[in-house]
C-alpha cells in the first residue's frame, strides 16, 4: 500500500478495516488537491481560482436516508423520530465490512482535522475520500492542523465518504442506494452513494449535538456569531432565507463563525474552520465578503459558467437553488482567529415572518426564549412550492431540528440555564413583511432591520419604553434610533387592524399545534413562554 504526506508513524486505516488501498495520500495541502482534483476530472478552475465541481445527483442532503445506530449507548438518550432514524449495529457492521473491501485497491485522500475552537472541547477527526475535491471542502471548513499537531494525531471520530459506493437496501438495511449512518460507540460515520458534501459537514454538528450537552453540558447551536469591538459576543439564529449571514456580516463586528458554534461557562466557540455559503444570485454589492472568498482554495459546487468563460453566472439556479461555496474562514477579512469570544450578550431569533404578524424587533423572556427556541419558526411565501399560494408556516425545532439527536427541550433548558447564567438580551427580528402578508404588504427594509439589530447591541433599547403584543405578549419597544416608531407595532401597518387581530390569533395557533409533539418533554417554564390564543388589541 503506497503512501504519501504528513502523517503521524501511528497512523493507519486498519482500525476501519481498510489494509490494501491502492494509494493512501495523507495530508494534502490545498495546491495539492486541486492538481489532484483537475487530474482526476473532478472540477475545473474558475477565472476566480475557486475549485468548481459538481455533487452529482444529490444536490442537497438527503435526511430520510440519515441513521443513527441504536445501541446500549443511545437506545435511552437519542429521540427516535422521523429525524433520528435508527439502525441496527449488526448491520452497521456489515456495511463497514461491504465499504472497506471496495475501497481496497483504491486512491484514497485522507485529512486529520477537528472540530470546536475551544481547547477543552475540541473533537479530533480523521476523513478519509474517494474523492480529492471532498477532501479539499474538508480541509475548508474543519479546523486545519499544525504540522506538529498532525504527527501527534490520534482521531476520535473518523468519517468514511464513498459517494461510489451504493448500498443495497433489502441487505444493508438502507432506505436508497445512499445513506449517511452514525455510530456512537464505534465513533465512525458512513457516506455513501451522494456526493453532497454537507452530509460531511453535517455528520460532524450531529455528532457534536448529541456529545456536547450529553457529556459537556455545552449548548450546541446552529447559528452565526461575532463580536463587538468591546468584547461583546452577539448570536444569530435562523432558518434559510431569514437572513443570517448578512446580518452577522457586520463590519463593525468581528465574524466568529457562521453556522455552528458552542456556549460554554466561558465563551463561544466555533466549531469550524470555514464557511459554507449560498451563491445563488450572488453579487458583490450585496455579499462582498463572500464575493471576495470565492479564489483560490474555495470549492464551488453546482454553479455554471458564462457560456464561453470561466466565469460564474451565480444566477444559474439549472442544477439546484443551492448552489454554495466552501471556504477557510480566515478568507474573511474581519474574521476571528482562533474562532472564539466570550459569552452572548444578546442573542436573536429570525425569523421571515411572510404573514406579516410578528413584530420587526421584540424582547423576550426567558420561558418565551425557550419556548421560540423550540419552535423555530419561519414562513415560505407563496410560490417557493408546488400549490403554495399563501404563506405557509415553517418550524424547525431549535432552527436545526434535522441535525439534533437529543430531545430539543435539552437543548432549550440548556439555553434557559444559559441566559440565567450570561443575563443575555434575546431578541425575535422578523425580517419578513409588514402591512399584511406577503402579496398585500411589504418586505421589512433592510436599512430598519440593520439598525434595530444595531440599537440592540448597543444597549440603546434596554432603557425605552415596550408594551406587550396582545397574542405573543413579547415586549415591543416604542421607539428605536433611525426606525419610524409606526414601523415597530405591526398592528398599526395594517389597513385593517381587525384582519390583523385574526391573523395572529391563526398564527398563534399553528405554534400550539406545532408545539404538542413536545409538550410531553417540556418543563412548566418553557410552557409558559406560549401565546395566548384569543386575545386581541
Amino acid at each position: 500500500m503506497r503512501e504519501s504526506g504528513i502523517k503521524s508513524d501511528m497512523a493507519s486505516l486498519e482500525y476501519v478495516g481498510i489494509t490494501n488501498a491502492q494509494e493512501v495520500l495523507w495530508n494534502l495541502t490545498p495546491v495539492e488537491l486541486v492538481e489532484e482534483a483537475i487530474k482526476n476530472g473532478e472540477g475545473v478552475l474558475a477565472d476566480t481560482g475557486a475549485l468548481v465541481c459538481d455533487t452529482g445527483k444529490f444536490t442537497g442532503r438527503s435526511p430520510q436516508d440519515r441513521f443513527i445506530v441504536k445501541d446500549a449507548n443511545t437506545k435511552d438518550s437519542v429521540f427516535w423520530s422521523q429525524i433520528n432514524l435508527p439502525f441496527e449495529p449488526e448491520k452497521f457492521d456489515r456495511l463497514l465490512g461491504k465499504m472497506a473491501a471496495f475501497l481496497q485497491q483504491r486512491k484514497l485522500y485522507v485529512r486529520d482535522a477537528y472540530a470546536g475552537a475551544h481547547p477543552e472541547y475540541r473533537l479530533n477527526l480523521r476523513i478519509i475520500n474517494t474523492q480529492a475535491w471532498h477532501n479539499l471542502f474538508c480541509d475548508t471548513m474543519f479546523l486545519r492542523l499544525t504540522p506538529h499537531e498532525t504527527q501527534q494525531h490520534m482521531p476520535e471520530f473518523t468519517v468514511i465518504c464513498a459517494p461510489e459506493f451504493k448500498a443495497d437496501p433489502e441487505a444493508d438495511g438502507t432506505r436508497q442506494q445512499n445513506f449517511s449512518i452514525i455510530d456512537f460507540s464505534r465513533k465512525i460515520i458512513l457516506i455513501g452513494g451522494t456526493g453532497y458534501t454537507g452530509e460531511m459537514k453535517k455528520g460532524i454538528f450531529s455528532v457534536l449535538n448529541y456529545l456536547l450537552p450529553h457529556e459537556r453540558n455545552v449548548l450546541s447551536m446552529h447559528c452565526s456569531a461575532n463580536v463587538g469591538r468591546t468584547g461583546d459576543t452577539a448570536i444569530f439564529f435562523g432558518l434559510s432565507g431569514t437572513g443570517k449571514t448578512t446580518l452577522s456580516a457586520d463590519p463593525e463586528r468581528h465574524l466568529i463563525g457562521d453556522d455552528e458554534h458552542g456556549w460554554t461557562s466561558d465563551s463561544v466557540f466555533n466549531f469550524e474552520g470555514g464557511c459554507y455559503a449560498k451563491v445563488v444570485d450572488l453579487s458583490w454589492d450585496q455579499e462582498p465578503d463572500i464575493w471576495n472568498a470565492i479564489r483560490f482554495g474555495a470549492v464551488l459546487e453546482n454553479t455554471r459558467f458564462y457560456k464561453g468563460t470561466r466565469t460564474v453566472d451565480y444566477a444559474d439556479k439549472s442544477v439546484t437553488e443551492n448552489t454554495r461555496v466552501a471556504y477557510p474562514i480566515h478568507y474573511i477579512p474581519n474574521a476571528v482567529e482562533p474562532s472564539r469570544a466570550g459569552i452572548p450578550k444578546n442573542i436573536f431569533f429570525l425569523t421571515a415572518d411572510a404573514f406579516g404578524i410578528l413584530p420587526p424587533i421584540s424582547r423576550l423572556n426567558t420561558s418565551q426564549a425557550m419556548y421560540y427556541f423550540i419552535s423555530g419558526y419561519t414562513a415560505k411565501v407563496a410560490g417557493t412550492e408546488v400549490g403554495v399560494t399563501d404563506p405557509k408556516a415553517t418550524f424547525s425545532a431549535c432552527f436545526g431540528e434535522a441535525f439534533l439527536p437529543l430531545h430539543p427541550t435539552r437543548y432549550a433548558e440548556l439555553l434557559g440555564q444559559k441566559m440565567a447564567e450570561s443575563q443575555a438580551n434575546v431578541w425575535l427580528v422578523n425580517t419578513g413583511w409588514t402591512g399584511g402578508p406577503f402579496g398585500v404588504g411589504s418586505r421589512m427594509k433592510l436599512r430598519h432591520t440593520r439598525s434595530m439589530i444595531t440599537a440592540a447591541l448597543n444597549g440603546e433599547l434596554d432603557n425605552v419604553a415596550y408594551h406587550a403584543h396582545p397574542v405573543f405578549c413579547i415586549e415591543i419597544p416604542q421607539e428605536c434610533p433611525g426606525v419610524p416608531s409606526e414601523v415597530l407595532n405591526p398592528r398599526e401597518t395594517w389597513h385593517d387592524k381587525g384582519n390583523y387581530d385574526i391573523k395572529a390569533n391563526e398564527l398563534a395557533a399553528l405554534f400550539v399545534k406545532n408545539f404538542l409533539k413536545y409538550a410531553d418533554y417540556a418543563n412548566e417554564e418553557i410552557m409558559a413562554g406560549a401565546p395566548s390564543i384569543g386575545e386581541t388589541a
